[in-house]
């Protein structure tokens, strides 16, 4: 059995069983080392062994290098997962144990949860999405957990006001080729619907399509933003979206994420259009959710698999006392062409 912590409490199989999600018998023959269990199911058990505070049977100490952290902010856009994903399968492979931290309305705030990984005493963070994107928020907490020694990297935001490496997706380039692919497609009245305007990701999104919008098509600036609708990032952010940039009489939209794409397919089919025969849609994520779609969703891929890994790469540097440049990690999205985008519809 593990060795429990110096308060005193006697590890029991039925905590670590339930801390892990499997049965007992399984945390058994992990612990013991027996064979009959995957790679997965016994990083979720060591995991667990690990966030619990017991220490590790000695034969099994060697298997993980440390506790790195991961926090998103949910995972109901399945964006998230598939980072999380990335970066758990690269943790692991590198030795480290991944500990996943979901934000949740009403849950646990960013601050509470890293407050929690560093009591934890995590090697690590990396953080997806954080408040490192939002332009209005504090940024002194990043700063004193510097201080506190515990290195991090941060995935999609930017901020000068922090020292950290940033791993990021063009936003400003997937601008350009939604609006060239659209513009070739012979639209010319095309609408962005991103989210709120204090988040980083949203603002270059913006910049990007204001600028090659200008450039593919005799528009002034103040015309270009007259184009754009902010609203969530969720199904029906996207669909009120949507409805106010059909009424601006827009063939074709650009959505800030998937699924605001399939809240502006609804809008669409609720007025009774037909996409992409009426009206042209473009998503920006490229998630799992893309099997669902009808008809299949052009979007914009964000390079989930290359941001993970440098996201991993950058923070095990920090760890390992070789640390990173602290600067941006740009990486090129891919238009992915399918079925919601098709030649405009021009009266006569």
């Amino acid at each position: 059995m593990p060795t429990p912590p110096a308060s005193g409490s006697t590890a029991r199989l039925s905590d670590i069983a339930a801390q892990a999600g499997v049965s007992e018998a399984t945390v058994s023959r992990v612990l013991n080392g027996k064979a009959g269990v995957s790679t997965t199911t016994r990083q979720t058990v060591l995991a667990a062994l690990d966030t619990l505070g017991y220490e590790r049977p000695a034969r099994l100490q060697a298997r993980s290098a440390g506790l790195i952290g991961l926090i998103t902010p949910e995972l109901s856009n399945p964006i998230f997962p598939a980072f999380a994903q990335v970066i758990e399968q690269v943790l692991t492979r590198d030795g480290y144990t991944p500990v996943l931290c979901t934000q949740s309305p009403g849950g646990s705030t960013e601050d509470e949860l890293t407050n929690t990984l560093v009591d934890r005493g995590v090697n690590g963070i990396i953080y997806v999405s954080g408040l490192h994107a939002d332009s209005t928020a504090d940024m002194d907490r990043y700063v004193k957990l510097a201080g506190r020694g515990v290195p991090f990297v941060m995935i999609n935001g930017c901020t000068e006001r922090v020292s950290a490496p940033f791993v990021s997706t063009d936003d400003r380039s997937a601008m350009r080729l939604a609006v060239q692919h659209l513009v070739e497609l012979g639209h010319e009245r095309i609408g962005l619907a991103v989210g709120p305007r204090r988040y980083v990701p949203v603002v270059r999104k913006i910049e990007g399509f204001v600028q090659h919008m200008r450039t593919a098509l005799p528009l002034s600036a103040e015309q270009a933003e007259g184009f754009i609708q902010h609203s969530l990032f969720t199904v029906e952010g996207g669909q009120a979206a949507a409805n106010a940039l059909i009424d601006r009489d827009c063939t074709a939209i650009i959505c800030g994420s998937d699924l605001m794409a399939f809240g502006a397919i609804r809008a669409a089919r609720q007025r009774g259009l037909a996409v992409p025969r009426d009206i042209s849609v473009v998503g920006f994520d490229d998630s799992p959710l893309i099997v669902f779609a009808d008809p299949p969703l052009t979007t914009l891929r964000q390079p989930v698999d290359a941001m993970g890994q440098a996201a991993v790469n950058a923070l095990l540097e920090e760890v390992t006392g070789n640390p990173a440049p602290h600067a941006e990690y740009v990486f090129m999205p891919e238009l992915v062409v399918r079925g919601s985008t098709a030649a405009a519809r021009h009266p006569g």
